[in-house]
């Protein structure tokens, strides 16, 4: 493919290059360029393309893609914004693959993986088409699945894993959207069929400095959607809505001039029943994942599975149909007289919801384990602490991903928010010995949470990332 082919969309600003040069392909990582390559420079989260284009050139790179001209002598094009041009050639390296399949973002702080893995679901079974996700914990090409590194992929990923989608046959790829890849121009030049938002509520502040910032970010969404199905419930609602391009579906549980509204909602300790009320519709919908939070979730399937045009008796009919998400309010057996639930709530607002949906059903205590991450968002911390001391009946505080950092020193932070709490708790920075401790302290009746590890199989320390899976931990703990 040629540089022109390539650069069809992108304005050059400067050129040292012929653009009839061959390209052999298209990279950001001098670890995996190639000869022949377009090296396109952007700054990452960790780290500078811009100081990699020496190595870049000596790897044999034919073209560097870059925002200021190198001081060097070599063959370069200045653009204007390096990060949406990766995004631009990207597709154009794969043929957008994205006009040839319709693709749907889910945005929002909670919700986003459970809501993309039914909709997944619905999809297959409401239209027998194969469809494709680009997930948190897992890629999916129909029932094959690929290894997931980030939330949302690079734009190159993101090109390559919809291109698979569509030589393999899917209809449909449906797609968390993180707040970073939407900064970061990730998925600069996708048109969505439909953009979901679930919720906003306190996390990556490191990243985004307000919560403002971080609504701002998640509404650049829905300036790329055809559709979007928003959640009029939340209280950044409207600042999606005022960003939306395309036609807006609404869906609450408490506002009732919503276009899908939640009613007569029932709470069981392994599953959710409620009515959902559209135009012309009243749905009964029974869902085997327990919690508040999966009334919301459904209701956003719904209301994007209406926005594709799918036949609303057939999502209702396929949605009982549909398993829950790993690491989301996930059950481990444990043939004892408690219970345990593994879930990723990492925020303040997951954490809350997690812990009163066990509440809801428990005939014992809740007792809740929780970290918090190192080298994130530390404003959260206390929050957390504050949340896990109100609503739980017994407390552990324990390490999560310290990375970087002491796992003392946020436990610290963690414990600011429960100075003078009543409930109470236990510090056990190690998380493999607080874990034996609870179960070697559970009570009858007790529903324990894991919070904050939910589908990963690993905790980052230092740099290293190491095996550690919370359901082994409980087997071995269980002596299973």
């Amino acid at each position: 493919m040629t540089l022109m082919q390539l650069l069809e969309n992108v304005k050059i600003l400067e050129s040292t290059i012929s653009l009839d040069t061959q390209i052999s392909g298209v990279c950001s990582d001098t670890r995996r360029l190639a000869p022949g390559n377009l090296f396109v420079a952007v700054k990452g989260y960790e780290s500078d393309g811009n100081e990699f284009i020496g190595e870049a050139i000596a790897k044999g790179a034919a073209c560097v893609i870059c925002e200021k001209a190198p001081e060097e002598e070599m063959a370069y094009i200045v653009v204007e914004n390096s990060r949406k041009v990766l995004a631009l050639v990207s597709a154009a390296w794969f043929d957008y693959p994205a006009e040839k399949i319709k693709v749907i973002g889910v945005t929002g702080t909670n919700g986003k993986t459970t809501v993309t893995s039914l909709l997944k679901c619905v999809i297959e079974k409401s239209t027998g088409s194969k469809a494709g996700l680009i997930g948190t914990s897992v890629n999916m090409i129909g029932d094959r699945e690929l290894a997931s590194k980030l939330t949302t992929p690079e734009s190159y990923e993101i090109q390559e894993l919809l291109a698979m989608m569509v030589n393999e046959g899917c209809k449909y790829a449906v797609m968390e959207v993180s707040s970073h890849a939407l900064v970061l121009s990730r998925v600069w030049g996708l048109e969505f069929e439909v953009g979901v938002f679930t919720n906003l509520s306190q996390d990556h502040l490191d990243f985004h400095g307000t919560m403002k910032a971080y609504a701002q970010a998640k509404s650049m969404l829905f300036a790329q959607s055809k559709n979007s199905a928003i959640n009029i419930d939340d209280e950044y609602a409207q600042i999606m809505i005022n960003s939306a391009m395309g036609d807006v579906f609404t869906y609450a549980v408490n506002d009732v001039s919503a276009d899908l509204v939640g009613k007569d909602v029932k709470l069981y300790s392994d599953r959710v029943s409620f009515c959902a009320l559209t135009i012309g519709n009243l749905l009964r919908l029974d869902v085997h994942i327990p919690g508040m939070f999966t009334v919301y979730n459904v209701l956003s399937v719904v209301s994007a599975a209406l926005l594709l045009g799918l036949d609303i008796d057939t999502v209702t009919s396929a949605l009982p149909l549909c398993e829950g998400v790993k690491g989301r309010a996930e059950v481990v057996p444990t043939g004892r007289d408690f219970t345990i639930l593994i879930d990723y709530a990492h925020t303040p607002d997951a954490l809350e919801k997690i812990i009163c949906a066990a509440r809801s059903s428990v005939s014992g205590r809740v007792v809740t384990l929780f970290g918090c991450g190192g080298d994130r968002d530390s404003s959260k911390r206390p929050v957390m602490g504050s949340v896990a001391a109100k609503y739980s009946d017994f407390v552990i505080v324990t390490s999560d991903n310290p990375r970087t950092e002491q796992p003392g020193e946020i436990i610290k932070d963690i414990l600011v928010g429960m100075e003078g709490t009543n409930t109470p708790y236990e510090v056990i920075e190690n998380r493999r010995e607080a874990i034996n401790w609870i179960i070697n302290n559970a009570r009858s009746g007790d529903v324990i949470i894991l919070a904050g590890k939910g589908h990963e199989t690993y905790q980052i320390i230092g740099k290293e990332k190491l095996h550690f899976d919370e359901r082994e931990v409980v087997a071995e703990a269980l002596g299973v």
